[in-house]
């Protein structure tokens, strides 16, 4: 109290001046409309530049929870869209498993560790049993492939990348029906081959190549990247370089995809093998 007391004795002709200055600003912006507008719109001008510097930090520390309310939504669409003649414009649609077909069911996950360097790479998602998540499940993101389920906990699996010696995927062009097997080399993480094309399939740089859906694992259409180059001896393609439209150094949310009529399908390919 006796500092404030000495800060107020010490200051008090400054701070007179500071009054006088104030009540003689007040009384000339009431009195003369000019003045009074000119503050009010100052006034405005800096209240609404608050505002916007205020709510763009907001947002910023909020994307991380509208992006995860996306990548939700996005996820409730595609497993609508997965079933025939169904209109996904009600929140609260209600779905009769007796009525509608759905093959394919998506869930979302975060990666938590990702590996690109070595010659038999792995991630890790926060996803597991408690989840749905099973061995052999694919994983994707919006860009394309990303890899296969492999062994699953609780609450977290792991995921056989594509830039993985061991991992074969069907795959095949936008444009026909002709089909490979996608494998890695091990070598450059952005380039991924395709091998085992028949001698008669067309194509040229720069195609698209998608998955075949020859498999049980991936649906067929799912984006895995570009031609980049091929090599060709005696009219039979060697290797057919692709550069994957996924940046595999740098990813965060997937989709797993579940099918559903996979043990279906595996029994009947039992019965044919017995």
């Amino acid at each position: 109290m006796k500092q404030i007391l000495k800060f107020l004795i010490k200051n008090r002709y400054f701070l007179l001046f500071l009054m006088l200055e104030f009540f003689a600003l007040f009384f000339t912006i009431q009195n003369h409309s000019y003045h009074k507008s000119k503050f009010i719109n100052s006034a405005n001008g800096l209240t609404g530049s608050i505002y916007t510097k205020v709510n763009a930090i907001s947002s910023f520390f909020n994307l991380k929870e509208e992006n995860k309310h996306l990548i939700e939504e996005n996820i409730r669409l595609k497993n609508l869209l997965e079933i025939e003649n169904i209109d996904v414009s009600s929140e609260n649609t209600h779905l009769d498993s007796t009525k509608f077909f759905k093959r394919f069911f998506y869930t979302s996950a975060k990666i938590i560790k990702n590996e690109y360097t070595k010659p038999n790479n792995y991630l890790l998602i926060d996803k597991g049993l408690k989840n749905g998540i099973q061995s052999e499940m694919a994983v994707i993101n919006s860009r394309g492939i990303i890899g296969v389920t492999n062994n699953v906990s609780n609450h977290n699996a792991t995921v056989i990348s594509i830039l993985n010696k061991y991992l074969k995927i069907n795959a095949g062009f936008t444009n026909s029906d002709y089909f490979g097997t996608l494998s890695w080399n091990g070598k450059d993480y952005k380039t991924v081959q395709l091998l085992d094309l028949p001698r008669q399939a067309q194509f040229k740089i720069g195609d698209t190549i998608i998955t075949g859906g020859k498999s049980n694992t991936f649906p067929k259409g799912i984006l895995v990247g570009k031609i980049k180059n091929f090599e060709k001896t005696n009219n039979v393609y060697q290797i057919i370089n692709i550069t994957l439209f996924n940046d595999m150094s740098s990813l965060n949310n997937v989709n797993i995809i579940t099918n559903l009529q996979r043990n279906e399908i595996q029994q009947l390919e039992k019965l044919n093998n017995e």
